[in-house]
């Protein structure tokens, strides 16, 4: 285990002494300047990616340079900017990204860029802000990982099959029940679209289709429930729709670095619209809250990391990560006996009762 020390690595926001004029000219169109990194990052992946992506679609190009640019394509797309975009996407549904009279450059994310990652446009806001935030991870919500065993391989294939299957069609479904019909449309516009352009541009060059736009897609959804599943692998059985309670924070990793603060997702649910630069602060003022819940913080991994560690059972390393805040526990064992006991499944019976009764 781990002691908690009010010693963070992660990111703060640092107002730079000096600015290019180019600084100058990106924050006039942004909301907060804390967030010029985004505009640097939004360049860089459209002048690395689509230029790669254009290059696949060229009829009659050299094997060799084709097979390189799909090298190219995929490590650049999932290994330098896939987190960095998912996490920038994240932040900028939560906060808009560009000034009102810029209003239409919010788009480029979801529209322009996210279908390289396989995001298809809009349907990440449809659900993350429309369904998730709002429901909290409890029964109503469609990613909901109440009802695994969150320590299971199996159950998380099940957990998977369940939102690559049905997930577009329960989200949309709760839309329609919850009165929400722009985000029902914008998550069905988005997808049919997508899968369009796919169907089309397969006509036209399947090969690249699949390289760019068919395969990102694939990686990226199941990525995201990886990432959701670790979120919330760990719920209190008797107080779930309690943020602290329902979820994690994974302090002084590197991942903080390259993905924007993602590991504080006790925070981001107890506080959804605080910008990302904040989480760190946040967490040091507020760690008496952490303690009173019995909030679970990790020191040193990520949620990847956290995610493994579940599938293999290995316990004993999610322990030795374990920040006591409080000093609640005295051994690992005392830390891995009430990790289990956070990973158990919850019966579906009392909630089919209580939605039942409130319909």
């Amino acid at each position: 285990m781990k002691y908690y020390s009010n010693q963070l690595t992660d990111p703060v926001y640092i107002k730079p002494e000096r600015e290019t004029s180019l600084d100058r000219l990106f924050k006039s169109w942004i909301r907060d300047e804390r967030d010029l990194p985004f505009v640097y990052l939004t360049v860089k992946i459209t002048l690395v990616l689509w230029p790669l992506a254009i290059l696949l679609y060229i009829p009659g190009i050299n094997n060799w340079v084709w097979w390189g640019a799909v090298i190219a394509y995929h490590y650049f797309n999932n290994i330098v900017f896939k987190g960095p975009f998912g996490l920038m996407l994240h932040c900028t549904s939560h906060r808009a990204f560009f000034e009102k009279k810029y209003q239409f450059m919010n788009n480029y994310l979801p529209w322009v860029l996210g279908p390289l990652f396989g995001q298809t446009p809009e349907s990440y806001y449809s659900h993350h802000i429309g369904m998730h935030h709002p429901e909290n991870n409890m029964p109503e919500d469609d990613s909901s990982t109440m009802f695994y065993q969150r320590d299971s391989f199996r159950g998380f294939l099940l957990y998977l099959w369940n939102f690559v299957t049905f997930g577009v069609y329960d989200t949309a479904k709760y839309h329609i029940r919850k009165k929400r019909n722009k985000l029902m449309v914008k998550l069905v516009r988005g997808e049919l679209l997508f899968i369009g352009a796919c169907i089309g541009l397969s006509f036209i060059n399947f090969p690249a289709t699949f390289v760019v736009f068919i395969l990102p897609f694939i990686i990226s959804r199941i990525i995201m429930m990886v990432g959701n599943w670790a979120q919330h692998a760990f719920i209190c059985a008797t107080d779930p729709d309690n943020g602290y309670k329902n979820s994690i924070t994974c302090i002084n990793t590197k991942y903080n670095h390259k993905c924007w603060n993602d590991g504080y997702h006790i925070s981001h649910h107890i506080k959804p619209n605080m910008h990302w630069t904040e989480h760190p602060t946040y967490f040091n003022k507020t760690i008496d809250e952490y303690i009173v819940n019995e909030a679970i913080v990790f020191d040193g991994i990520h949620f990847l990391h956290v995610w493994a560690y579940l599938m293999f059972k290995r316990y004993d390393l999610l322990a030795k990560n374990f920040v006591n805040i409080g000093d609640r526990f005295q051994t690992d064992a005392e830390i891995i006996s009430f990790l289990k006991k956070r990973t158990r499944k919850f019966a579906i019976e009392p909630y089919l009762v209580a939605s039942s009764a409130a319909a």
